[in-house]
């Protein structure tokens, strides 16, 4: 229906209206491809929403644009990553150029069959002609196909360029409509900085210049470069006093280069007052002073990882991924940058927010969000991969291309951008290949990154690395807990002079006895006396380890006789044989998520059995719990995305995801029914904050288990949220038992993000406020004969161990590497002195106070 200057759509298809920025995919969430709605489809033809054009119909049958009066065009997508289905499930009722009616049928589709191949059947309406029309009216509600009013359209301004072109580029997953040229316009202007056109002046100049609908160039010296691309403009090599020519055409040309005259004779946003760099003196530097020296060589940090590491310094290389070169598809390829650009976009601005007062490291990751950006390296992979290439190839060859051509510069300070160039590449290409891998690195190595991700510390845990150390991170992140599972010390929240440091020298990791922020450190250059000295305390460490392991099969009773069980946190068979052989006595926590880490799609209901059966047989009669997929927050999955939330952590993770992917969350529990598990089977629900949840999923198992045939199932609940804690008394009536996790719980409690980089050192779970939830939960679950014990990290922590059984607690859920020693602290102890220690500690202020009553010289014996 159109009038006038307005058009309404109706709803091609029948169910409840979703905003577009809840659709479970960041390039339809964070508009990438432009304005619209989305439904969650209880019909299966989809129907023309007004009379329009076909001006394309998809390949593989799950995506149609119309073209419509007043130049509106429009893309519906049925389903999110669909396009892999290559046509199964979709009949098409009409082909490209048809004209058709308010009402006729589109496209047919297989809803069941959809929902068992591809995460989600919601179908976006999708504004392409975002630039000369725009949404002014939204429905909400249920619509009913071909007869509710879903939107109403109305014209921005005249349009110019071809429709058929904005449709095929909102399918890669960006939308770049041409521009129409009215005039050119030019301008001289000096620059003014101390530095010449470097990356972050050169970043907020193209920056600026994205805003304008014009065509705009920097010519220098014979040299010309798109003023909208920060490698161009680096490429320019404009030192200070350059004189620049900017020129423009398009229906913003004169806007654009006054506005960005200006800005470049302000400076750029740079302090003009600076004076310019003094050439390098040809004269050698006077030496530092001996003290200066020493603190140079000590990179202090907070311990993620107990241990101490001596071997050389190796530095891994964002973009040593291996890849193929051949494509499969141009049209997949393409949605596949970008969706890949998109994830990467949203990471850098959180890293931005996360830097806080740090104005250098935040300006850092700005200039790396323009260089993301870049529309020259951007056009170079995508002419790749028209070519055939890969959307990872294209990508890596397009970053190096321009690496290349910034390195080459003679100016050394824009040279060493190439650097920060080759790492936004790399962190781009790293959610293209779906994982972290890279090149092996040599065994008995210290590897330095500024950000470790938990499958890559895996791999280079598999490929022998001795330590390991990184400027982000937090103690309770998932890298730092597979760190500490696997036995390998980590230092996070490092000085970003870590980057700087040179490969291939000996370095030493001290994070053995850390407790406090700062104590632990990386030793550059050690003289041969501190190796001796380190290589003393790894001797003994040793000792001590070998005397805990030949003990580690006994059972853990304090002095007193007070027995505590001592479980394992797993990820797979393998830990489950090796806690085995440490003295587990069960597993109290696997996580399963770590299987659906590092894969193009979720695995199958007969993988996900295969590796519970797996788990359960290398237990025997032990028992086993198993935790649901948790997933979300700082654990995303490359092929389930979900939307970008500013607060991903409080959004839509653990069993939220559940109700999200609702098939999901029934293919793992009917996974976990039919594996045989000696002990009974034992469900473990993650991030549930209320009692409403609970319910949802235990009718969601009831029902699976009935279908199945399987005997009654034991049900527990992660305490994680403090709302759990709070009402522990009434979730203890309708579960079997409690998990406590100390990580989520004292991330909520304290409300300090367990991801962010600079709260690291005080993410402590023996904060009382933390301590007093756990002694609510665990009074509860007495009152109501219910099980509870702690899988978090501080269980893992033999310095709490003492305040943990004072409290109550008499099942402890460890990394595997920790079975033994904590085992051998608890037999150490006497269980009356450790409620007098708890009872102490309730009434204390600070985790710093507790840790002090928990030090060497007060610990109960």
């Amino acid at each position: 229906m159109h009038s006038g200057d307005t058009l309404t759509l109706l709803a091609p298809l029948s169910g409840p209206i979703v905003p577009i920025e809840s659709v479970p995919d960041p390039v339809f969430a964070d508009k990438v491809v432009g304005d619209g709605i989305s439904i969650d489809p209880t019909s299966q033809t989809l129907l023309a929403p007004c009379d329009a054009t076909v001006t394309q119909l998809h390949a593989a049958r799950h995506a149609i644009t119309l073209s419509a009066a007043g130049g509106v065009e429009i893309l519906i997508h049925v389903g999110i990553d669909t396009v892999g289905l290559k046509g199964e499930g979709f009949t098409a009722r009409v082909k490209q150029g048809d004209r058709v009616s308010a009402g006729q049928a589109l496209i047919e589709f297989d809803a069941d069959r959809l929902l068992h191949k591809a995460p989600s059947l919601l179908t976006q309406v999708i504004l392409l002609s975002g630039e000369t029309s725009a949404i002014v009216e939204r429905s909400s509600g249920a619509a009913r196909a071909g007869v509710s009013r879903l939107m109403t359209v109305s014209s921005r301004r005249k349009a110019g360029g071809d429709p058929a072109q904005a449709s095929g580029a909102a399918e890669a997953g960006a939308s770049r409509s041409p521009r129409a040229t009215v005039g050119v316009t030019s301008a001289l202007v000096t620059v003014p900085n101390p530095h010449g056109l470097h990356a972050r002046p050169a970043a907020v100049l193209a920056s600026e210049a994205r805003s304008f609908a014009a065509d705009i160039s920097v010519e220098l010296a014979g040299r010309n470069a798109n003023a909208k691309s920060v490698v161009g403009l680096l490429n320019l090599g404009a030192g200070p006093g350059a004189e620049l020519r900017l020129v423009a055409s398009g229906s913003e040309a004169a806007r654009a280069v006054a506005r960005l005259v200006e800005l470049v004779r302000s400076g750029l946003g740079e302090d003009l007052s600076a004076a310019p760099a003094a050439p390098v003196p040809a004269a050698p530097s006077p030496a530092p002073r001996p003290a200066a020296a020493d603190d140079a060589r000590r990179l202090h940090g907070v311990s993620a990882a107990p241990g101490i590491a001596i071997g050389p310094v190796c530095k891994v290389d964002p973009l040593a991924a291996p890849v193929e070169e051949r494509g499969l598809d141009t049209e997949v390829e393409l949605a596949r940058l970008h969706r890949a650009l998109t994830h990467t976009r949203h990471e850098l601005k959180q890293l931005v927010a996360a830097s806080g007062k740090r104005v250098e490291q935040a300006q850092i990751f700005s200039a790396h969000l323009s260089m993301l950006d870049d529309p020259e390296v951007i056009t170079r992979a995508e002419v790749a991969i028209v070519e055939g290439k890969s959307a990872p190839f294209a990508w890596r060859e397009a970053v190096m291309s321009s690496y290349r051509e910034l390195a080459r510069q003679s100016n050394p300070l824009l040279a060493a951008r190439a650097n920060d160039l080759r790492d936004v590449g790399g962190r781009a290409l790293r959610h293209l290949v779906g994982g972290d891998e890279a090149h092996a690195v040599p065994a008995g190595s210290i590897v330095v990154a500024e950000t470790l991700t938990p499958s890559e510390v895996v791999r280079l845990a598999d490929q022998g690395a001795a330590g390991l150390v990184s400027v982000l991170g937090g103690t309770t992140s998932h890298a730092a807990l597979l760190a500490r599972s696997l036995g390998v010390p980590y230092l996070v929240d490092a000085s970003a002079a870590l980057l700087a440091v040179e490969a291939g020298g000996t370095a030493v990791l001290d994070a053995l006895d850390a407790p406090n922020v700062g104590d632990a450190v990386l030793l550059l250059h050690p003289t041969e006396a501190e190796l001796d000295g380190y290589r003393a305390r790894l001797g003994a460490r040793q000792a001590l380890r070998e005397r805990q392991e030949a003990a580690a099969a006994e059972r853990a009773v304090t002095r007193d006789g007070l027995r505590v069980a001592v479980l394992a946190n797993i990820a797979s068979a393998d830990d489950a044989r090796k806690a085995v052989r440490l003295g587990a006595e069960g597993v109290g926590l696997l996580r399963t998520e770590l299987m659906f880490f590092d894969r193009a799609a979720a695995p199958t209901e007969a993988e996900q059995t295969a590796a519970y059966q797996e788990v359960a047989d290398a237990l025997g009669e032990r028992p086993l719990v198993i935790r649901t997929l948790d997933v979300g927050g700082d654990k995303p999955l490359s092929y389930m995305p979900l939307p970008a939330e500013d607060n991903p952590l409080l959004g839509i993770r653990g069993l939220r995801i559940g109700a999200l992917h609702p098939t999901i969350l029934r293919s793992q529990l009917r996974a976990i029914l039919s594996a045989r598990v000696a002990g009974g089977h034992r469900v473990l629900l993650p991030m549930v904050a209320g009692i409403e949840e609970l319910r949802e999923a235990k009718q969601v198992l009831e029902e699976e288990r009935r279908r199945a045939g399987s005997p009654p199932v034991e049900l527990g609940v992660m305490v994680e949220v403090p709302s759990v804690a709070i009402q522990a008394d009434r979730f203890a009536a309708e579960v079997d038992f409690f998990s406590i996790g100390t990580n989520d719980l004292t991330q909520y409690t304290l409300a300090m993000d367990r991801t962010h980089p600079r709260l690291a050192s005080r993410q402590d779970a023996l904060h009382p406020a933390v301590l007093r939830l756990i002694a609510a939960t665990v009074q509860a679950a007495r009152k109501h004969e219910r099980h509870v014990g702690i899988c978090g990290a501080v269980a893992s922590d033999p310095d709490a161990v003492a305040v943990l059984i004072g409290l109550g607690v008499t099942e402890l859920s460890v990394s595997v590497q920790a079975m033994p020693e904590v085992k051998a602290r608890i037999r150490e102890l006497d269980a009356e002195k450790c409620r007098e220690l708890a009872r102490a500690a309730l009434d204390l202020a600070t985790a710093a106070e507790v840790r002090a009553l928990l030090s060497p010289g007060a610990r109960p014996g």
